[in-house]
Order: structure tokens, then sequence, then C-alpha cells
């Protein structure tokens, strides 16, 4: 168990880290950075990496929604729910806090909203509650379903990364106007502690919202599309 907590820990480092550094450091620098698209491949370059990585070891979760939608699935224990979360919280807060060190070090740095989430005047596009909550259920449904799919039987083995990874991609595309795009309670929460934004106030809808999201993906899977699949974890190796 205590490889697989360092696996999922070292793996939300590495998703936090990249995708959210590339939004902060990256994004707009100096003036004409990797934008929108740039961040949206970061975010899906870190699932990747790190699911080939140490998927093999922990199913490569590296999210609490992720977690929680296997486990509704039957794909992952519940007895082992909340440690993955603390591995998973505790490595979001590291990377943001390596991160905030890296870019504090550059003169004049202000972290503003440092790659954090919200609605209203907090989401890029000046989005409501009520559209943030939608995208964010809507859109982490839809990556359970890739992620559950892509890791059942009748998959295609070895190709499980690469389809999540790119679902990842794909969701912040769309999403990255409407809430700066979360999908993951980790994420959002490790880098709110740094913002200089009211980012901890909004911080409720995104664990809300992904956690729903995750449950009615589940849902969807288990009961709708393929019943009785068994493999556990991004790995698809039943490491998890």
């Amino acid at each position: 168990m205590t490889r697989r907590l360092a696996a999922e820990l070292v793996g939300t480092f590495w998703l936090v880290f990249g995708g959210c550094g590339s939004a902060v450091l990256a994004a707009g620098f100096p003036d004409l950075g990797i934008g929108f698209a740039g961040v949206a491949l970061a975010f899906g370059l870190t699932v990747v990496t790190m699911a080939y990585a140490v998927g093999g070891i922990s199913g490569g979760h590296f999210n609490p929604a992720v977690s929680l939608g296997l486990t509704l699935a039957g794909r992952f224990a519940w007895r082992d729910l909340l440690p993955y979360w603390i591995a998973q919280l505790a490595g979001a807060v590291l990377a943001a806090a390596t991160l905030f060190a890296i870019a504090s070090g550059q003169p004049g740095w202000e972290p503003g909203g440092f790659a954090s989430n919200g609605f209203g005047a907090l989401s890029p596009g000046g989005y409501s509650l009520s559209a943030a909550l939608l995208a964010e259920i809507v859109l982490t449904a839809g990556f359970l379903v890739v992620i559950l799919g892509s890791t059942s039987k009748a998959a295609p083995a070895g190709f499980a990364p690469l389809a999540i990874g790119l679902a990842l991609t794909l969701i912040h595309l769309v999403s990255i106007p409407v809430t700066n795009t979360s999908v993951n309670p980790a994420r959002s929460t490790g880098v709110a502690l740094f913002a200089q934004t009211e980012a901890l106030g909004q911080l409720w809808l995104f664990w809300i919202a992904p956690l729903a999201g995750a449950a009615l993906g589940a849902v969807l899977w288990r009961y709708l599309l393929v019943p009785g699949e068994a493999p556990e974890g991004i790995g698809g190796d039943g490491a998890a």
C-alpha cells in the first residue's frame, strides 16, 4: 500500500506541477506564450506520462474524482479511497508549493489567480456558477466514461493512457474559458491555497461538481454501457 500511495502522490504532483506550471510560467510568457491550447496539451501529457510511469503501481488515478468513480464502478476498494485522496491532496499541495517557490523567483512576480479555478469574477470568461457547475459535472462524467472504457477488457491493451490523456486535453480545450478547468479536486485545492483571489471561497464547487460528475460517469458505465467489467485504474492491469 505504501508504494501505491507514493505513486499517487508522485503522479498527482506531476499533474499539478506540469499542468498548472504551464499556465503559471508559460501560458503568456513573454507575450507569445503557449496559450490555452498549450496548457491543455500540458495537462494531457502529465497524465499520459505518469500513467505509463506509475499506473502499474497504483492504477494511475491522480484525482479524487477518478478514485471515487472507479470505486462506484466496482473497480476500486472503498477501504482504499480515503488513503488515495490523502496522497493525491498531498501531491497537489506539494506541487503547488514547489511551483510557487519557482515562480516567485522572478522579480516583481505576483501570484494572482495562480492557475486556480473559479466562476463569476474568477472565471476566465466570466461564466456563472450554474455554467461552471454544469461544465464540471458533464466533463468529469465524460472523463470517467473514457477511463472506464479505455481500461476495460474489451479495449486494446496498452493504449489507455493515450486515450485518457487526450480526453483530458479535450476537456481543457472546452472548459479553460469557463472554469480554468478542474475536473480534479486535488488540482483545485493545491493552487487555491496560494492564489491571491477568492479561489478558496469557491473551492467547494470544484469538489462537489467533479465528484458528482465522476459518480454520474461511473453509473452510466456500470449500468448502461458495459456491466461486469473488472480491471482497475488507468494502468489497466488491476494494480489499483
